[in-house]
C-alpha cells in the first residue's frame, strides 16, 4: 500500500508513474491515513510531498512560484489566546499580542509562508485578506529637512592596527549573514583588510545564526576571524534571544563593546506547544547591561519600526546597520556600504531605504516614531494601570456586551470583594483585582452575538486597514454551531469559509444581543452556552465562599481560586477541554481552602 499525501493532490498523473495500488490525499487527511495504514497488514508506505515553506518564500520573491494574494489576519478582540491554532500549525509566524484583556495572537505577515494552516485552528477570529498588501508607511509622508540631510558621524579608527571587531547575531532566514557579507564587502571596496565568518544554528530557517566580522588597515592585522573572549567593538544583536546567549554574551567586553539590542521579542518553536511561555525580555536585558556597562547598550524596537515604514520585517537588520553607522559604530564610509549595497543586486533599492531609516532614527528618533505611528483610529486603547481603571473598562465592555443592568451585576460583585478584602486584609488588592478581570471574563463569553459584535466594531476595520492596503476583499472562516458539518474521522466540526457578505450579516446579528439566554435565543438552548451561564453563576458562588473566610494567612490561595478563569479559553470543543483541567484544578484548590477554612472546620 502507498499513500501520497500533498497540498496538491490533484498534481499526479494517474496511472503513468505511481502503482496501481497508489492513494493520493490532501495534507489535511494525514491523520486519517497514518490510522489506517497503522492496521495495514503488510508493507505500507507514506510520501508526504510539499515545498519546504522557506524554500516557497525564496521562490516567490524571485518569481519563480506564484505568490497568493491571500493573506490572513486575526481579530485580536474575538481571539481567546487558547493557541490552537499554533497547534494546528506549529507556526512561528503566528505571535503572542498582549492586550488590556490578556494574551491574544496577530499573524507577522513578514515570516508568513502563506501556508494558511493557522487559520485551521477552532476559532472564528481568523479572517482571509484577498487582495491587500501590507501597508507601508516610508515615502508617504512629507520627510524634514532635518531628517533628509543627515550629518555624517565620527567613525571608529583603524589607525592603531587593531582590528575593528563586530559580532551581529539573529535568527535564520532574516539576513544575518548578508549583514556580514555587505560588511566586509563594503571594507573591501575601501581597500581595508576584512574577514567574516557565519555560524548557523540546527535550523537555517530560524535557527540561531551569528556573523563574526573584523575589519582592518591591513590584512595581516586580523590574526582569526571568529572573535574571542571580550574581543568584540560592537554586538548587532538583531535577536536579543541570540545575543543573550554564552556564545556572544562571551565576546563582550566590559566597557569596550557597545550593542544595539532589537527588542521585538522573536518567538520560537516552544511557543507553539506552550501558548503562555513567558519571553525573558527584562533578565536578557540586565545580562546586556551586566556585562558591557549599563551605558554601553542601545534598546530599539527595530522590527517594529521597520516594518511600519518599510511594510516588511526583513528590512530590520539593515535598518539596525543604518542605527549603528549613524551612531558612530560602523568604521566604513557611507559610499562604500551603498556600493556593497549595489554589488549584492537583491532589494537594492529597498535595503538602501532601510538603511537611511536607521540613520534617521539613529539622528532623531522621535521624529521617525511619529511617522510610523498608525493612524489614530488603529491605536490599540491603553492598558488600564490602576484597579478603578481595570473595572472602569471593564463595565464599559459588559454595557456594550449586553446592556447596563448586565454591567451593574459586575460591579456589584466586585464591590462585595473589595469591601471584604479592604475590611479583612488590609494592604491587599490581589483578589479585588483577580476577580475584577475574571468575572468579567466569564460573564463577556464569546457567544454567536458577541463574535458579530466583535467584528462589526469599527476598531476591527481601522486595525485591518492600518494594516493592509489596496483593493482587498474579506473571507471568514466560521463553524456556525447549528450548521456546521463534522468531520466524518474526528467527528470536530469543520469550519468554512464564507465571503464578504458574511460582515453584513455580522451586523444584523450584532442587534440580536438583547435576545441573549432568553427563551427565543435560537443559539442559548445548547449545551455550550448553558455551561457558560453556569460557569458565571458558580464563579460568584466561589466568591462568596472566598470572602467569607479571607484572612491573611489564605489570601494568596484565594487569589489563585479566584484566577482559576484564565485557564478557560478557547471555542467549542477546545474550550471544553480546556474546562475539564480548569474544574480539576479549581476541585484541588477548593479542597485545600475547606481544610483550611475557620468557617467550616468549625462547623466540623
Amino acid at each position: 500500500r502507498i499513500a501520497v499525501v500533498s497540498d496538491e493532490p490533484d498534481k499526479y498523473p494517474v496511472g503513468e508513474v505511481f502503482a496501481s495500488v497508489t492513494t493520493f490525499d490532501h495534507r489535511d487527511a494525514l491523520d486519517r491515513v497514518q490510522r489506517d495504514l497503522r492496521d495495514w497488514p503488510g508493507v505500507s508506505v507514506i510520501i508526504y510531498d510539499q515545498t519546504c515553506a522557506a524554500e516557497k518564500r525564496r521562490r516567490r520573491k524571485r518569481g519563480t512560484m506564484e505568490d497568493p494574494n491571500r493573506r490572513i489576519f486575526i481579530n485580536e478582540m474575538v481571539c481567546e489566546g487558547c493557541g490552537d491554532c499554533n497547534e494546528s500549525s506549529s507556526c512561528i509566524s503566528v505571535l503572542p499580542l498582549e492586550t488590556e484583556f490578556g494574551r491574544k495572537r496577530k499573524i507577522d505577515q513578514s515570516s508568513c509562508n502563506k501556508d494558511y494552516s493557522c487559520a485551521d485552528g477552532f476559532c472564528p477570529s481568523f479572517v482571509s485578506v484577498i487582495g491587500g498588501r501590507p501597508r507601508r508607511r516610508a515615502g508617504r509622508q512629507l520627510i524634514d529637512a532635518d531628517l533628509t540631510n543627515l550629518p555624517e558621524p565620527v567613525l571608529p579608527s583603524l589607525a592603531d592596527g587593531r582590528p575593528y571587531r563586530i559580532l551581529v547575531t539573529g535568527v535564520g532566514g532574516t539576513g544575518v549573514a548578508t549583514i556580514g557579507a555587505l560588511l566586509t564587502m563594503a571594507a573591501h571596496l575601501e581597500g581595508l583588510g576584512c574577514a567574516a565568518v557565519d555560524q548557523f544554528g540546527m535550523a537555517q530557517k530560524g535557527g540561531p545564526v551569528t556573523s563574526h566580522v573584523q575589519i582592518a588597515r591591513d590584512p595581516g592585522d586580523i590574526r582569526a576571524v571568529r572573535l574571542n573572549a571580550g574581543a568584540a567593538d560592537m554586538l548587532l544583536a538583531c535577536d536579543k534571544l541570540v545575543a543573550g546567549d554564552e556564545l556572544a554574551l562571551g565576546t563582550i567586553g566590559r566597557e569596550r563593546t557597545h550593542i544595539l539590542v532589537n527588542t521585538h521579542e522573536a518567538i520560537t518553536g516552544q511557543f507553539t506547544r506552550n501558548p503562555d511561555l513567558a519571553f525573558p525580555s527584562a533578565e536578557l536585558a540586565e545580562r546586556l547591561r551586566a556585562e558591557a556597562g549599563p551605558d554601553r547598550v542601545d534598546f530599539l524596537d527595530a522590527t517594529r519600526l521597520a516594518t511600519a515604514l518599510m511594510g516588511d520585517a526583513i528590512a530590520t537588520n539593515l535598518f539596525m546597520l543604518g542605527y549603528a553607522w549613524q551612531r558612530g559604530r560602523i568604521p566604513l564610509t557611507l559610499a562604500s556600504i551603498d556600493g556593497a549595497i549595489d554589488l549584492n543586486g537583491v532589494a537594492v533599492e529597498a535595503n538602501k531605504q532601510a538603511f537611511e531609516w536607521g540613520r534617521r532614527t539613529a539622528h532623531d528618533r522621535p521624529a521617525v516614531e511619529s511617522l510610523a505611528q498608525p493612524t489614530s483610529a488603529a491605536v490599540p486603547t491603553q492598558k488600564a494601570e490602576t484597579l478603578d481603571e481595570i473595572i472602569a473598562v471593564r463595565s464599559a465592555q459588559l454595557t456594550a456586551y449586553q446592556n447596563r443592568t448586565y454591567a451593574r451585576r459586575y460591579e456589584a460583585l466586585v464591590e462585595r470583594v473589595r469591601s471584604a478584602e479592604t475590611a479583612r486584609v488590609p494592604g491587599f488588592g490581589g483578589l479585588t483585582e483577580a476577580v475584577a478581570r475574571y468575572a468579567y471574563k466569564l460573564m463577556a463569553y464569546k457567544d454567536e452575538y458577541e463574535v458579530a459584535r466583535l467584528f462589526a466594531d469599527p476598531r476591527f476595520a481601522a486595525r485591518l486597514y492600518n494594516q493592509f492596503e489596496g483593493e482587498f476583499e474579506l473571507r471568514f472562516h466560521l463553524a456556525p454551531p447549528l450548521f456546521a458539518r463534522r468531520d466524518p474521522d474526528t467527528g470536530l466540526p469543520v469550519k468554512q469559509s464564507f465571503g464578504p457578505w458574511m460582515m453584513r450579516a455580522m451586523r444584523l446579528l450584532a442587534y440580536g444581543k438583547s435576545l441573549r439566554g432568553s427563551s427565543l435565543d435560537p443559539f442559548g438552548h445548547t449545551a455550550e452556552r448553558r455551561t457558560e451561564r453556569q460557569l458565571i453563576a458558580d464563579y460568584e458562588a466561589v466568591v462568596e465562599e472566598l470572602v467569607a473566610d479571607l484572612e491573611t494567612d489564605n489570601h494568596a490561595l484565594a487569589v489563585e481560586i479566584a484566577s482559576i478563569p484564565e485557564k478557560i479559553r478557547g471555542y467549542g470543543h477546545v474550550k471544553a477541554d480546556r474546562l475539564i483541567e480548569a474544574k480539576r484544578c479549581e476541585a484541588d484548590l477548593l479542597v485545600a481552602w475547606r481544610r483550611a477554612s475557620p468557617t467550616i472546620s468549625a462547623a466540623e
